[in-house]
């Protein structure tokens, strides 16, 4: 029986404090990413307060279900990397309490955050996405603000083009004026010229007046009010002042929401499955009228039975049949006239097809879409389903809260996320994909690494510790941490100086007997390094001897000592004598050219190290030694 315990209140109120934030920081970013992409709709529009409002708020309720799962995935990590960090999580286990134990409020709410996700999709989502289309094409309609630019025609007035070479931005005035009016047919078009003028709106808003000053008017004069005459008369006017009133709309309108009821984004589920089951009822219709059509109009083929067509395959005319030698027999004209025909009717077979194909595919296309987004509403409820169990897993292995890593990651994660249900949308509405794999794509990714690393996190594994991946790098590239002894306030056992500048001395000798012996400075032999692999002892009975030694020292009081065993390198007792510690990994190496040869290299600086090492060693040696025999004395 499931009960709820202390520890589960805490973590709830743990993730929902910092889901909430999350989710207002996702919302936010994701508005300013949304209105970046439409902001050449609200820029010099004149919109009034109200309007942004709607504006902002269909906007905000439409991008919920996208920003409940990267919510979910960044408050998850926090909490979780926020307990570890603070070792509850390790205190948590060490209770025996397992991770699944201690996520599973979190689960409970992260369901219930996906089906009303799902509920969202299916009830609000949809009016508010029809609110939103007919904002953004309302917005599209209204007529800008007037910013007439310099040398650039302006289209910003319904039917003219206006070009204005300078203007003066105190007095208003336009000069060097060309304009395009095109307030009819191609027989009503007129070109003004003018030296300079001015554009005023009148107080209702409804019109614009243009003031012009020395110019020229050129207009064709409509060909129905001179008896039909093939030929388009134009007439000229010159101008000392004219006006001319434009008309001009600069109030807000709401557009008409009937002819935005086709869209896919704007239905229900029951809806979208309605609308796809008509959709693929009438272009199935369709495409067999076309068919009829064709038949009949193009092929002009009687209905023939299939026995009939095989029979007549099979007759002996049908075999010896050779259109190329009647087309011989007819002389060249008629052979052109024939081919000229069958060209012009392949060509109008043709043109036909591909003008009623757009009228198919596009019926496909409106299909395609019901289905995406159908499915849709399922793939991003499950969004929040697989970002929990990716974000709560990572919080409790990176073991990082705060604002840093976690925000890293879930952007990471997102993208991967955004780009791969992006493409798969993209290429399913095209076609270019069925849409079941389209839909599908970025969860079949994201599932397995969100089983991935709650099995890891589950197991207590390191593969994303950050601290062993610095560890692993440290040894391949050959770096050490220095040595840091410090003077112990209370001292158990006095160090023996007498034994341990006997052994110092010893060590310093064998030093010098293998540094001769061995030549660390030379290039290593190959067939030794990767195939005839000899142990050397010797270091690692130096090693295990200084290290006894200066264990033994850092009981002593004597500062010039402490400071002293500082200077001491800890040795590599295995890298300068082969890569690894199997000799099969040691071929396989060599036989893999680019890594033998980082390898070998890698083993040389170690040799190169080693014998500095043992060269700090032996200096280090005879000073502490020195400073034995003065505390002896």
């Amino acid at each position: 029986m499931f009960r709820i315990k202390k520890l589960d209140i805490f973590i709830v109120k743990q993730f929902g404090l910092l889901f909430l934030g999350a989710f207002f920081v996702c919302q936010f970013v994701l508005m300013m990413q949304f209105m970046w992409r439409f902001v050449d709709n609200l820029i010099g529009k004149g919109l009034t307060m109200d309007v942004m409002a709607q504006f902002f708020w269909y906007m905000g309720l439409y991008l919920v279900p996208q920003g409940l799962p990267l919510a979910i995935l960044l408050s998850s990590l926090i909490t979780f990397g926020n307990l570890g960090e603070s070792s509850e999580l390790t205190a948590i286990k060490s209770a025996g309490i397992s991770l699944m134990q201690t996520m599973r409020p979190l689960i409970i709410i992260t369901v219930c955050i996906a089906i009303g996700s799902f509920y969202f999709q299916n009830r609000i989502g949809p009016h508010a996405n029809m609110k939103l289309a007919q904002l953004m094409v309302s917005m599209k309609q209204k007529s800008p603000e007037l910013e007439i630019p310099e040398g650039i025609f302006y289209d910003g007035i319904p039917n003219c083009n206006l070009y204005v070479e300078k203007k003066n931005m105190d007095t208003g005035r336009l000069y060097g004026i060309m304009i395009y009016r095109m307030t009819g047919s191609y027989e009503d078009q007129a070109i003004i010229l003018a030296d300079s003028g001015m554009l005023q709106s009148t107080a209702e808003k409804k019109h614009l007046v243009l003031t012009l000053w020395s110019g020229e008017w050129f207009e064709n004069m409509r060909s129905q009010e001179l008896g039909g005459s093939a030929s388009v008369p134009y007439r000229r006017e010159t101008f000392i002042h004219k006006k001319i009133v434009l008309p001009y709309d600069a109030d807000f309108n709401m557009a008409d929401i009937g002819g935005l009821g086709h869209k896919a984004r704007g239905k229900s589920l029951r809806e979208l499955a309605h609308g796809r089951d008509s959709l693929i009822q009438f272009y199935d219709s369709l495409g067999y009228r076309i068919y009829a059509d064709l038949k009949m109009n193009f092929y002009n083929i009687p209905s023939i039975s299939h026995a009939d067509s095989l029979k007549a395959v099979s007759s002996p005319l049908a075999q010896h049949f050779n259109a190329d030698s009647l087309l011989a027999k007819l002389d060249a004209e008629k052979q052109r006239k024939l081919v000229d025909n069958a060209l012009n009717r392949v060509k109008s077979e043709t043109n036909e097809l591909d003008f009623r194909s757009m009228v198919t595919s596009d019926g496909d296309k409106q299909i395609r879409e019901h289905e995406l987004e159908s499915i849709k509403k399922f793939t991003l409820s499950l969004a929040c389903l697989i970002f929990f169990f990716i974000g709560a897993p990572l919080g409790a292995i990176i073991r990082k809260g705060g604002l840093g890593m976690p925000v890293i990651i879930s952007v990471v994660v997102f993208l991967i996320f955004f780009i791969l249900d992006d493409t798969g949308y993209r290429m399913a509405r095209g076609g270019m994909w069925t849409v079941p794999f389209g839909t599908s794509l970025a969860s079949a990714v994201l599932v397995p690494l969100a089983a991935f690393v709650t099995y890891k996190a589950n197991n207590d594994s390191v593969v994303f510790n950050l601290d062993a991946y610095r560890e692993f790098f440290r040894r391949v590239l050959g770096l050490r941490l220095k040595r840091h002894v410090m003077s112990k306030e209370v001292i158990i056992y006095a160090p023996d100086y007498h034994r341990d500048r006997e052994t110092l001395q010893r060590l310093s000798s064998d030093i010098e007997v293998y540094a001769r012996e061995h030549r660390l400075h030379t290039a290593p032999n190959i067939i030794k390094v990767f195939f005839r692999y000899e142990p050397d002892h010797v270091v690692e009975r130096i090693s295990e001897d200084l290290e006894a030694t200066i264990e033994d020292l850092e009981n002593t009081r004597d500062k010039v000592i402490i400071t002293e065993l500082e200077n001491y390198p800890r040795l590599s007792v295995k890298a300068h004598t082969r890569p690894f510690e199997h000799r099969w990994m040691n071929v396989l190496a060599a036989i893999i050219v680019p890594v033998g040869v980082f390898l070998y290299c890698r083993m040389w600086m170690f040799r190169l190290r080693l014998a500095k090492d043992l060269q700090t060693i032996r200096q280090t040696n005879s000073t502490i030694i020195e400073r034995i025999e003065k505390i002896d004395k």
